[in-house]
Formats: structure tokens, C-alpha cells, sequence
């Protein structure tokens, strides 16, 4: 039987009780409350350390049973955008540092993008408590792809070798995860472990499509191309609204795009909304492309299953969980060929891959898939057999406490040199008991 742990998970920007869909609100945010949960599920005790950004939000918020999301007070109680955080990282760093002091013993830290990977190091070099790390993006990928758009300050590739460096472990969410480790970061193979993103089989799974259109407002008559996730330009919605002047003028196609900051689609909360009606009306097909806001967790398995293929075609993607959802959903999935979607999604099995930045070879896939219904059943079928086998949200946590209890059995992972200082940040923490 597995010893019971007090396990911290550090995720300065994203918390797992903000709505997903925004700017800064997607993967990272679901990864970390489904992997909350899941080793609550297990017996362990966890909180989760996010940055208050809303001082309205209580200190400490009971999120289900064995798992606390702890406010920690670090810059102005708004929102910030996570590449704007840094600056804060000193004042995160010391709350946490008190918290532990005075209120909470953990046994580890896992911490999750590179300013908590920043504060896991710290905090080890002052409270010799082990770490892992799950970057769940990597600056020098990042830069490849998006070059002088990538708006993160430029500490931010030494801030990522200096805590790939000092880990105890690296979790890598996917082949290509490992692969830019290695190649961009000089980290040894033996340093890191695989572990994938998943999916919640509780939410997820097949529904008929005729009650799904019914619950969406969908036509019941028309090829319905699905779009869900994070607005912003490196997803590569414009890259699908462009495939669909390729398509067939007697192919009736409808891309639905679920995702913002509102309800609503509203291009004043959304620009990127604005953005993409810009790219539709240029294209010709603004009556096709619809755009329904953000919806809700529990309305997503609806627009899953109303759909006839989902599409995601980001110009990198670092791993991607709404692929997951989909195939889970049993409906096929196209995805361009880059990141974790490349070992998520099998293609000419599950779906199809296609390059990036490809509106002719996208538009190619889509009519393939119209023009063969039983070759789309029988990807969703196969899709459902590969996260039902390889994605679910508990083999996830499963191997994540294999490599938790591999560090804790080991000798600690020295600190090769001192961490630089934090410094003195006046900051207010409420103390916590055990």
C-alpha cells in the first residue's frame, strides 16, 4: 500500500478554479485540478498554490475532498498576464516559503510551468524539499514558432535550464516533449519520465449526435467542424476558417468555434474574435463560421459529440487536452502535425495529421472525411479505444505518484549551486495547520 503524502503543486498563473477558455486559461488549468483530484482520489493530501487574482476570492478554497487551492499574495490582487508575472515570482516565492515555515509540511513540490518550477527551486534551496517539474511549454519552442511575438522576458530560457537542472525529475507529457528537452536543454534521457495529459471519463464520452445538435441548437443537416479552446493567434483557428473556402461549394461545412472570455462572442473581451471574423469575411465564408463564447465544462461533451470532426491545428502545441475530449467523445480528430498532438493523435487511425499553416491540405482532410462517413465512425471508434487505454486522467496520476515516490526512495538531487536570492518581499500570509 502506498504511503500516504502531503504533495504541493505550484501553478502560479494557473488555477484550477478558473473557467477555461480564456487567454490565459486552458490545459495547464485542467491538467492541474484533474491531477489534484486524482491524487486526492488516492488518499493523498494536496493544495494547489495559485496567485490571488481577485481579492474577493477566499485565502483557502476547499475544492473537493483532500484538495485546498491556497490564494498566495503576490503583486496586485487583478489579473496579470502570465508573461508579465515574473516580477512577482520573489513575492511568491516568500509566501510560500512562510506557509511552509509555519503552517504546512510537504513531502514534494510539483511544480507546474517555469515561474513555479522558479519557486520549487528556490524552495528547495531553503527547505531542502524535493521538486518535480512540468513545463508545459518551452521558451526556446516557443521562440522557434513564434519568434518576436513571443512576448515572455528573455530570463525566461536560463530561469528553464537553471530548473531543469536542479529537479529531482522532469515529467515530459509526450515523445516530442523528451526530444526538445534533450536537443534545446542538454537534459539527460535518465532525468526525465514520461507522463501524458488526460482525459475525465466522468465528463467525456460518447452521445447520440441528433440529442447533441438538439442541446447545441446545431442544424441537424449540415458537416459540423469543431474548434474549441484558447483564443489566441498560435492556435490557428485562422488556418481552419481559410481551409473552408477549399471546401466544395456543395459540401455543407460549418466551422463552430467555442472559446473566449465571455458567454457571449464579444470582440471587446475577445480581440481575437474580431480577428477571425476579419479572416472569414476576406475569405468569403463568414456565413459559415459561427463563434458560440465560452461555455462551461459541463457543455462541452454536447459540442464534442454535435460534431462531425474536430479540428485543431496549432502552429506548435505542447501537448493538448481538447483532443483528448473529442476522441473520447468518439469523433475523429484532425490535428497538425506538431507537439504532444503528433503521439496523441494516430493518424489514419484516430484522425489525421496535416502540416501547420496548411488551409489546402486541411480543406483535403475535411472533404475525406465527409466524403467517408464509415472511415470517420471507425477513427472515432479507434480513438475512443486510444484514450480509454492510454489518457484517462487516473493512469495519469498513477505514474505521476511512480515518479513522486521514485524521488522521495532516492538520495536528494543536490542543488549544483546557489539558488540567487528571492529577496525581501513584504508580503501577509495567513497560517495554515495541518
Amino acid at each position: 500500500m502506498r504511503k500516504q503524502l502531503r504533495i504541493a503543486l505550484i501553478s502560479e498563473h494557473a488555477s484550477p478554479l478558473a473557467a477555461s477558455g480564456g487567454v490565459d486559461s486552458g490545459g495547464q488549468n485542467v491538467y492541474v485540478a484533474q491531477v489534484a483530484r486524482q491524487l486526492a482520489k488516492a488518499g493523498h493530501a494536496v493544495d494547489v498554490l495559485t496567485r490571488r487574482d481577485d481579492d474577493r476570492t477566499p485565502t483557502v478554497t476547499h475544492m473537493c475532498p483532500g484538495v485546498r487551492v491556497i490564494q498566495i499574495d503576490a503583486g496586485p490582487p487583478c489579473f496579470i498576464p502570465k508573461e508579465a508575472m515574473l516580477p512577482y515570482m520573489d513575492a511568491f516565492t516568500d509566501a510560500c516559503e512562510s506557509l511552509m515555515r509555519h503552517g504546512v509540511s510537504y513531502d514534494i513540490v510539483h511544480a507546474n510551468f517555469f515561474m513555479s518550477g522558479l519557486v520549487a527551486m528556490r524552495l528547495k534551496e531553503r527547505l531542502q524539499l524535493p521538486y518535480v517539474v512540468t513545463f508545459h511549454a518551452l521558451g526556446l519552442v516557443r521562440r522557434e514558432h513564434q519568434k518576436q511575438a513571443d512576448a515572455f522576458p528573455p530570463e525566461r530560457v536560463q530561469i528553464e535550464r537553471e530548473v531543469a537542472m536542479h529537479a529531482d525529475a522532469i515529467i515530459a507529457e509526450c515523445p516530442q516533449d523528451e526530444i526538445d528537452l534533450e536537443r534545446l536543454y542538454d537534459v539527460q534521457p535518465q532525468h526525465m519520465r514520461m507522463v501524458p495529459c488526460g482525459f475525465d471519463s466522468g465528463e467525456f464520452g460518447p452521445m447520440g449526435r441528433e440529442m447533441a445538435r438538439r442541446l447545441t441548437g446545431l442544424s441537424p443537416n449540415e458537416f459540423i467542424i469543431l474548434q474549441l479552446g484558447r483564443m489566441v493567434p498560435r492556435k490557428g483557428v485562422d488556418n481552419v476558417i481559410q481551409a473552408l473556402a477549399y471546401l466544395p461549394e456543395h459540401m455543407p461545412a460549418r466551422l463552430v468555434v467555442v472559446g473566449g472570455e465571455a458567454a457571449e462572442p464579444d470582440e471587446e473581451r475577445t480581440p481575437e474574435i474580431g480577428r477571425l471574423r476579419r479572416v472569414a469575411q476576406a475569405c468569403g465564408v463568414a456565413d459559415k463560421v459561427s463563434f458560440v463564447g465560452r461555455r462551461l465544462r459541463p457543455e462541452l461533451r454536447a459540442y464534442y459529440a454535435a460534431s462531425n470532426v474536430f479540428v485543431t491545428t496549432p502552429w506548435y502545441e505542447p501537448f493538448g487536452i481538447t483532443p483528448l475530449e473529442a476522441m473520447a467523445c468518439g469523433i475523429p480528430v484532425i490535428a497538425s502535425a506538431v507537439g504532444g498532438l503528433q503521439y496523441s493523435v494516430t493518424d489514419g487511425v484516430t484522425g489525421q495529421l496535416v502540416p501547420s499553416k496548411d488551409p489546402v491540405a486541411l480543406a483535403q482532410a475535411l472533404e475525406r472525411l465527409h466524403a467517408n462517413p464509415r472511415l470517420a465512425q471507425a477513427m472515432g471508434r479507434a480513438g475512443m479505444r486510444r484514450v480509454r487505454a492510454l489518457f484517462t486522467w487516473e493512469g495519469v496520476s498513477q505514474q505521476l505518484m511512480d515518479v513522486y515516490e521514485e524521488v522521495l526512495s532516492a538520495e536528494p538531487l543536490p542543488l549544483a549551486h546557489p539558488v540567487p536570492s528571492a529577496g525581501q518581499s513584504a508580503i501577509a500570509i495567513h497560517r495554515f495547520t495541518n
